[in-house]
């Protein structure tokens, strides 16, 4: 979409900043974007491989906080709201089919200036002071290795400049109750030292209230209360040798997120019948080093990384109130049902540790390579406590993980979980581009990865404890897992012009197996193994690059081919409570892609891209869905509080219901996304005006791999942005208007169906229209 934005340039003195603002604004022709893909930088046009960029300015025009909003922006791209404040990055349908399952990777890997982000909860602080987002679609196995079999999202932030002292502060305000502010400033220190300090908050009222909350009348839900901070100093001693040091902090305080139930009776999409206040807390710490040597015949850099993730969250897991969810699980065979499912607690502390060593030529010559080792620890404990029962006690706090078991409080207790997690990977890459002719170049690479889990973990299920002293839940070891693989590269470029050139690349991307944690350590499970299996996927691709017209139109497209094996989707398993990651066998995906920039006039540019994606299973595989699993058994006459009455039969019931997935969809494939936008420039009362218009389509999608009908169906949306700014000549400010949801659509952002609990299906929203109104000062 924007492949026409510089993408990272120098700040200039603030008089060069007022004055050359008019000159943007005559620019004919588009400019250069610089992507940092494949481990170093390079022009966008010539990179051989599918890779989009959404620069600084493009985000705070439509108002994109989070990695939710690139929803529509990128094509292929899926950003699906998960339980809690989980959020799941898809490219073209490989993604993470695993939601709130602590011990799988995700399909689309997060960077922050190279540095590997271990858990998507933390993705809002990676958009603290950005540069620009890079997202490279396709495997990139090589280059980013596990954990990428669906591309990479790379956030490259704003580095420290030694020339210039250069700031800005920008305030905006807007309705329900937005407040949304910036600052940084770009320090230099001497000749060799400089640091950039940034920080930023975002608030606003919720989007949707709750009816039933006691004494909480109207509670907010989807409210943001978002602080985050980031430093960077720069060292450069030499010619040949500079540090950055990097530090980023960040909180989030907030309600929980409005999930709306399926079968909530009021049409209003904005108004939940729920009776629980769910809260999220987030917060998030990182800390990185890098180092570069620039050698007489290549570039060594080092990158030392620690983050801390500690996530507490809370929320309504049946999204109903008291006398609807009753009413929903009543039995006439036992006269009885459930008044609430209530998730207390879902805790994570993750703490991890990573280094990457690479080594990379720096010549001009024919060939041209980069080597480098990696190395990550990550060690996760995740605590649960739920809440499933018949009385009216609603709000309950969640039990300390070492009480007792024989506490009274455990029988209230219908799932527990405590988890404890260490995963070590270690892996070597090579990658090599070798100029056959002036304008041919064959690139050709690999990458060895190994993963290793180790961990314990205990269970419980129906508020019965399975120990007689101690603690009611005590996490016993698990037997470990590794897994070997080999993932590489090798495309063909071929330059037809100076602004022209296509390639052909064949890519392997993987996501290792691993443990299933609470299944093995309590026996549960008849058909969900102790250990799932690594994905792969094998993608073949075309593409052509392109620049017209005097360097004013820009068309990139790009066609695929992938073989996906081995897909991780939570599963439900026959014996009650056995659920647990599987591996769907295999599915095809292919697809055809476009973006698009055209200057058409000093003032006009127009921008658009779009996908048309298809993806389908394509062997046979049983896989049973907790919903269906539930009504199966009920309908044989065994709810889950007789479901031990007549066990065999109850089992078998719940087998019966498997369903073959071969023909269905593949997930969160839209069938058509796209953007198009205007945007006008012109010189206005001595000053500089620019307006922006965007249609963004998410097309309709399948949430899960079960298809099923009455569940899954997530509806297409449109969505109208607008955006207009005033820079006056000559001055140190310029003020802007956002409005983003033109329409008020009530898009529906996707569909959770619970995996666990009373395996409710909800829906999230985009947010309703808003309006932002700012002003910044910049020196």
């Amino acid at each position: 979409m924007s492949a026409g934005r510089p993408a990272v340039a120098a700040e200039e003195p603030a008089e060069d900043q007022a004055t050359s603002t008019t000159d943007a604004a005559i620019a004919q022709q588009l400019s250069t974007v610089t992507v940092t893909a494949e481990r170093r930088a390079v022009d966008q046009q010539k990179a051989p491989l599918s890779v989009s960029t959404i620069s600084a300015e493009q985000l705070d025009q439509a108002n994109i906080n989070d990695v939710t909003g690139l929803n529509g922006v990128v094509p292929g791209l899926v950003v699906a709201k998960s339980g809690g404040a989980e959020r799941v990055m898809s490219i073209r349908g490989i993604g993470s089919e695993t939601p709130e399952n602590t011990n799988t990777q995700p399909g689309v890997s997060l960077h922050v200036d190279g540095v590997y982000i271990f858990n998507s909860i933390a993705a809002n602080a990676a958009f603290i002071d950005p540069a620009q987002i890079e997202v490279l679609r396709g495997p990139q196995g090589t280059m980013f290795g596990q954990g990428s079999t669906g591309g990479t999202v790379n956030v490259v932030s704003k580095q420290p400049e030694l020339e210039y002292l250069t700031g800005q502060v920008k305030v905006g305000v807007g309705n329900y109750g937005l407040t949304k502010s910036n600052a940084s400033i770009n320090l230099p220190v001497g000749e060799t030292f400089a640091v950039r300090v940034a920080g930023q908050e975002y608030r606003h009222d919720g989007y949707a209230k709750l009816t039933d909350v006691y004494g909480k009348y109207g509670y907010e839900a989807d409210q943001a209360d978002d602080m985050g901070g980031k430093i960077m100093a720069l060292w450069k001693p030499s010619d040949d040798f500079d540090a950055t040091f990097s530090a980023i902090t960040y909180k989030g305080d907030t309600n929980a997120p409005a999930q709306k139930n399926a079968l909530d009776p009021i049409q209003d999409p904005r108004v939940i019948s729920s009776d629980y206040p769910g809260k999220s807390l987030i917060e998030f710490d990182l800390y990185a080093m890098t180092l570069k040597w620039n050698l007489d015949w290549a570039t060594f850099k080092s990158i030392s990384a620690y983050q801390k993730l500690h996530s507490n969250q809370s929320w309504d897991g049946d999204a109903l109130t008291a006398d609807l969810f009753w009413a929903e699980t009543y039995s006439p065979l036992s006269y009885d049902g459930y008044n609430y499912d209530h998730i207390a607690k879902w805790q994570s502390d993750v703490k991890s540790y990573s280094q990457e060593f690479n080594l990379a030529s720096n010549d001009d010559g024919r060939f041209q390579w980069i080597t480098g080792a990696v190395f990550l620890k990550s060690t996760n404990k995740q605590y649960i406590v739920e809440y499933r029962d018949s009385d009216m006690v609603l709000v309950r706090p969640a039990l300390a993980a070492g009480t007792a078991w024989d506490a009274a409080e455990v029988a209230s207790v219908t799932y527990g979980d405590l988890e404890e997690y260490t995963r070590k990977s270690w892996a070597a890459y090579f990658q090599g581009t070798y100029a056959l002719t002036d304008k041919l170049s064959l690139t050709a690479g690999a990458r060895y990865n190994t993963d290793k889990y180790e961990g314990k973990a205990d269970s419980l299920s129906g508020g019965v404890s399975n120990w007689t002293s101690g603690a009611y839940l005590q996490p016993q070891t698990l037997s470990g897992y590794k897994s070997h693989e080999t993932t590489g590269k090798v495309s063909l470029d071929y330059q037809f012009t100076p602004s022209s050139m296509g390639y052909v690349s064949y890519t392997r991307g993987y996501k290792p197996g691993g443990l299933n944690g609470s299944s093995t350590a309590n026996g549960n499970a008849a058909v969900i193994g102790p250990h799932f299996l690594p994905e792969t996927v094998n993608s073949f691709e075309i593409g052509s690059k392109n620049r017209f017209l005097d360097n004013s139109l820009q068309v990139n497209a790009s066609s695929f081919l992938y073989d996906y094996r081995n897909m991780q989707f939570l599963n439900e398993d026959p014996m009650l409570y056995g659920e647990g990651t599987s591996n769907a066998p295999r599915a095809k995906i292919y697809g055809f892609e476009l973006e698009s920039s055209w200057l058409a006039t000093p003032s006009w540019r127009f921008d658009a891209s779009f996908s048309l994606l298809h993806g389908e299973f394509d062997e046979d595989y049983y896989a049973l869905d907790p919903a269906s699993a539930s009504q199966a058994q009920i309908a044989a006459g065994y709810p889950s509080w007789l479901y031990w009455v007549n066990f065999a039969d109850a089992v078998a019931a719940r087998a019966a219901a498997s369903q073959n997935i071969n023909g269905n969809t593949v997930p969160k494939i839209p069938r058509f996304q796209g953007n198009l936008s205007a945007t006008y420039t012109t010189d206005f009362a001595s000053g500089l005006f620019t307006a922006k218009a965007e249609l963004l389509h998410r097309g309709s999608y399948q949430y899960r791999l079960y298809n099923n009908a009455d569940d899954d169906k997530v509806p297409s949306y449109n969505q109208v942005n607008l955006f207009f700014s005033f820079a006056p000549a000559a001055s140190h400010w310029d003020y802007s208007l956002t409005v983003t949801n033109l329409q008020d659509r009530d898009g529906v952002n996707s569909r959770f169906s619970d995996p666990y609990g009373s395996a409710q299906v909800t829906e999230t929203y985009i947010a309703p229209r808003q309006y932002i109104f700012s002003v910044q000062y910049s020196f």
